[in-house]
């Protein structure tokens, strides 16, 4: 092989996607090529992200609400996030107006960073009102429920 073939080669194989070749010719000579291709393949295109779908959100009018006006006490969230009033869509509510629950039943879920925190009553009562609507947002200290001790 000559030198002139063999540069025309090396430029063969640095264009072509291939990471080793060997060459044998029947005088014995032998050339063998090697590359680490994971330094030369391109990078991964980053899938673009899609336009964010707007959501609806229920904006509960706390100065419209009875528990601004009333002396009983609330169940505040004790983090941001979302707030559900089910473990899971389609089920039933963990509680609802009237029901009457003991400290450290599950009253709610805060969804927070992807996960799911149960809110928990933190003393007997009873539920009087509910204050935030289903997949509202809720923020630190803001009032769940207005409860009456019992």
């Amino acid at each position: 092989m000559t030198k002139e073939e063999i540069k025309e080669l090396v430029n063969l194989f640095a264009e072509a996607n291939i990471s080793k070749i060997k060459i044998k010719e029947q005088d014995g000579f032998e050339i063998e090529l090697e590359r680490d291709m994971c330094c030369d393949i391109p990078a991964p295109v980053c899938p673009t992200t899609p336009a964010p779908q707007p959501i609806n959100v229920n904006v509960v009018n706390e100065t419209h609400s009875n528990h601004t006006k009333s002396n009983n006490p609330t169940i505040n969230s004790p983090m941001v996030g979302t707030f559900y009033q089910a473990p899971s869509p389609g089920a039933a509510p963990f509680v609802k107006v009237g029901s009457t629950v003991k400290k450290g039943d599950a009253i709610a879920i805060i969804e927070a960073m992807k996960i799911m925190n149960e809110i928990e009553a933190e003393f007997d009562c009873k539920i009087v009102e509910i204050l935030v609507a289903d997949g509202q947002p809720v923020e630190f200290g803001m009032p769940l429920f207005t409860v009456e001790k019992l």
